[in-house]
């Protein structure tokens, strides 16, 4: 698990190609696969406890839309969202697509990022310290979320996990012109 400063954000030209709707479609895509993941390991979200109806606005800052989470098992609920600021929220954590995908797959540690202040948090700490928890011993892989077993499982964690490493690698390189001289 890397632990540096990992603010990289997504390339200005992918960004533009992202209009403020275009999140849309991904909330019912991710309410499914939330609620799936929920009845396969219920106790990940048994894990939060009180903290299962907590709505959790999720902000992209290279995205032109969030996401409002409600993590709560079978009934659990995604839903993109404007960024005016206007979706009720009990926490807001706010940082890079790349960044937020790190501390979700476990390639980056998600205390160091905080306190590198690469994404920033707002709201009800200990709810943002029970989802971690429950984020960090669950150990999850790409496939967990898509639902998937065996050997389409591992193939499919060596590509999204190869694949965000690869753009988190190629957005660093363009995020610092120093680098691409060395």
């Amino acid at each position: 698990m890397a632990a540096g400063n990992e603010e990289v954000s997504l390339p200005r030209s992918i960004r533009r190609l992202l209009p403020p709707f275009s999140g849309a479609p991904l909330g019912p895509a991710l309410t499914l696969s939330l609620r799936s993941l929920a009845r396969r390991r219920p106790a990940l979200f048994e894990r939060l406890g009180e903290f299962r109806t907590a709505r959790f606005l999720i902000d992209p800052t290279d995205l032109p839309f969030a996401f409002c989470v409600v993590p709560d098992g079978a009934s659990s609920m995604v839903r993109a969202t404007g960024k005016s600021g206007s979706a009720p929220s009990d926490v807001v954590i706010r940082g890079p697509l790349l960044t937020l995908l790190g501390i979700l797959d476990g390639s980056l540690d998600g205390d160091a990022v905080f306190f590198h202040r690469a994404i920033s948090i707002s709201g009800k700490t200990e709810a943002v310290l029970a989802l971690r928890n429950a984020i960090e011993d669950a150990e999850l892989q790409p496939s967990d979320l898509l639902g998937l077993r065996g050997n389409l499982a591992r193939l499919a964690n060596a590509g999204i996990l190869g694949s965000l490493a690869a753009v988190r690698y190629l957005a660093m390189e363009v995020s610092t012109p120093e680098a691409r001289r060395a």
